[in-house]
């Protein structure tokens, strides 16, 4: 692996402790922490309506990356355990995305958006613009939305050391695969 890649989710991605490649604070709670992120790409199309230029935002593509350069280890609590409770926590930001995917191309496909400019290359270069902030405000939203939700997967499953509540969250992951 090239050391600032990342791991993309998908239903064969399993995260191992050599994944965990920052180093570990000895002053936080957590004995482990994963950074894991949302990325998006999407594409454009423009249009003449009314006489003015409007822009289409069309392909929306969102990923969920797990960012090892980010994440980090105890090395006395790596166990298999915490590294399946980990795991959940980068099951959860899919989980996350799927239950959400629905709205949030609702919220773009097939609707029409003014653009600014004086000339042609002008308004394609806002039209870029002026989507990608709003598919961005979007994506801090599902981003704080995920971050409700690990943290009360933290809380339910005492951070991997209930294995009961563990498992029932497992058992919704293993859904996604």
């Amino acid at each position: 692996m090239v050391e600032n890649e990342v791991i993309a989710w998908s239903e064969k991605s399993f995260l191992n402790w050599s994944d965990f490649k920052a180093e570990h604070n000895a002053s936080i709670f957590e004995d482990s922490r994963s950074t894991i992120q949302y990325r998006f790409t999407w594409t454009l199309n423009s249009d003449s309506k009314d006489g003015k230029i409007v822009f289409l935002i069309e392909d929306i593509l969102l990923f969920v990356e797990f960012h090892p350069l980010l994440s980090s280890v105890r090395v006395s609590c790596d166990t298999d355990e915490l590294l399946k409770h980990e795991q959940g926590h980068f099951d959860l930001a899919e989980l996350v995305k799927n239950e959400n995917l629905e709205q949030f191309h609702k919220k773009f496909y097939n609707q029409i958006f003014p653009t600014r400019g004086k000339n042609e290359e002008q308004r394609k270069q806002f039209a870029k613009e002026d989507s990608g902030k709003m598919i961005v405000s979007e994506i801090e939203k599902l981003s704080d939305l995920l971050q409700k939700r690990s943290e009360e997967y933290d809380i339910q499953t005492d951070f991997g050391q209930n294995q009961e509540k563990q498992k029932e969250f497992d058992l919704i992951f293993n859904e996604l695969r």
